[in-house]
């Protein structure tokens, strides 16, 4: 029977491996959803991906916590239970209908990490696992919501003025049925400190096509982009007969809407000239299914904006130049347009020494690395703008993400446990 430090191990002898290619399969399961799967932000399905952890900690004997956003612990206890934990995480919510491995891989790697270091000698500090909850925003319009939450970054009006997209019902309706208190965001309550972390690495498939392209198993992530995000754009223009009305007296609303999206990819495209870094995406853009038709002149446009820079001051220079390009269509075409509330998050350089430490960990071993920045946005942001010192490692992924069709190789996801664990192992201690 398998042992370590904590007594006999449950169950059947596997490898840490073994146990996370089963887990990945066990998430498949409980949250297919054709094509693909589906874990929403505070869903029963998030909590039994949360449950499933939950019950392989206990197997392992590894301490374990649930604090009051649903943030949940797992952590090997360290020589020095007063210095500063190591901290691992990523989330286990997914988008509608996505890939299997978009925040899995990382929650895994780390219990495949705990499992691991269970069997060598006792760290020199506590090392964590973070599960998180609640880091896809296609469910609630705020970023991180689960990390910031527990560090308690949220607005206080945030349970109560955010709601589900799918449901229609408030973040603290959510949080309640699924057990967790909201009155903590109300009331500003942290459930961490920062000054108490030492550092914290997420491993996370990419979400993009460098790594397939460049036929490396892993990237080691520079930055992360921070964004800009218009959740609740819209354009009113007046609808009108499509024969009667000549061009002159419209105010077409899609016609407003395409000439805004010419322009600010316009812009995109002269940055990047510039060498500038900068993703733009209008990820909706419709009219009204009930109020136009064919033979009508569109009145009304609704729309999502989501841009990205690693650039914090690019960031700002578009958002300028976003309003004042909307004042000139409005004055143009006679339409009023609405941007609504928006999310911003800065951008995250990584830490230089453990990107570093990352690498220098893979060279060792023998898996060869590329640095790369992430496009996309990750909890580890959020812990890299409170100074906590922050890395992030990327897994090769084939057909993208937020998708059904996310393909991680297990054998890229094995060789990032093994950077990860043989850089944690040269960090709090020795095999």
């Amino acid at each position: 029977m398998a042992t370590n430090r904590y007594g006999p191990a449950r169950g059947p002898v596997l490898t840490a491996l073994d146990r996370a290619e089963r887990l990945f399969n066990e998430f498949a399961q409980i949250s297919a959803d054709a094509p693909g799967v589906t874990r929403a932000s505070y869903s029963p399905t998030e909590n039994a991906a949360h449950d499933i952890i939950r019950r392989e900690a206990k197997a392992l004997g590894l301490e374990q916590r649930t604090d009051a956003i649903g943030n949940h612990y797992v952590t090997l206890a360290g020589r020095n239970r007063e210095a500063p934990v190591l901290m691992i995480g990523s989330h286990l919510d997914s988008v509608p209908h996505g890939g299997n491995f978009d925040g899995a891989a990382g929650v895994l790697a780390g219990l495949v990490l705990l499992e691991r270091m269970a069997d060598g000698p006792q760290p020199s500090c506590d090392v964590t696992l973070m599960v998180i909850r609640a880091e896809e925003m296609i469910w609630f319009p705020e970023h991180y919501l689960g990390s910031r939450a527990a560090f308690g970054l949220l607005a206080p009006d945030t349970p109560d003025r955010v709601f589900r997209s799918d449901s229609g019902r408030s973040l603290a309706d959510h949080m309640t049925e699924a057990g967790f208190n909201p009155q903590v965001i109300r009331d500003g309550k942290a459930q961490l400190d920062p000054t108490k972390i030492r550092a914290f690495v997420e491993v996370h498939i990419e979400q993009g096509p460098v790594l397939v392209e460049a036929n490396h198993p892993i990237g080691i992530v520079t930055s992360i982009r921070g964004n800009i995000r218009y959740r609740f754009a819209e354009i009113k223009g007046e609808t009108g007969h499509a024969g009667g009305l000549p061009r002159k007296s419209r105010r077409d609303a899609v016609l407003a809407g395409a000439e805004l999206i010419a322009a600010l990819e316009l812009w995109w495209h002269d940055a990047e000239e510039k060498g500038k870094d900068m993703v733009l995406t209008f990820g909706e853009f419709s009219t009204h299914p009930a109020r136009h038709g064919i033979t009508k002149v569109p009145g009304l446009v609704r729309f999502t904006l989501d841009v990205r820079s690693q650039d914090d001051a690019l960031l700002t220079e578009f958002d300028a130049y976003l309003a004042n390009t909307i004042s000139k269509i409005e004055t143009k075409r006679g339409v009023e347009v609405t941007l609504g509330a928006s999310t911003r998050a800065k951008a995250a350089p990584m830490a230089d020494d453990l990107q570093d430490g990352l690498s220098a960990a893979a060279q060792a071993i023998g898996v060869p690395t590329i640095p790369i920045p992430s496009g996309g946005g990750h909890d580890c942001a959020t812990f890299a703008n409170l100074g906590i010192a922050s890395a992030m490692l990327f897994v090769r992924n084939e057909n993208g993400s937020h998708n059904p069709n996310e393909h991680m190789d297990f054998k890229d996801f094995s060789m990032a446990c093994n950077v990860l664990t043989s850089w944690c192992v040269a960090e709090v201690g020795t095999f």
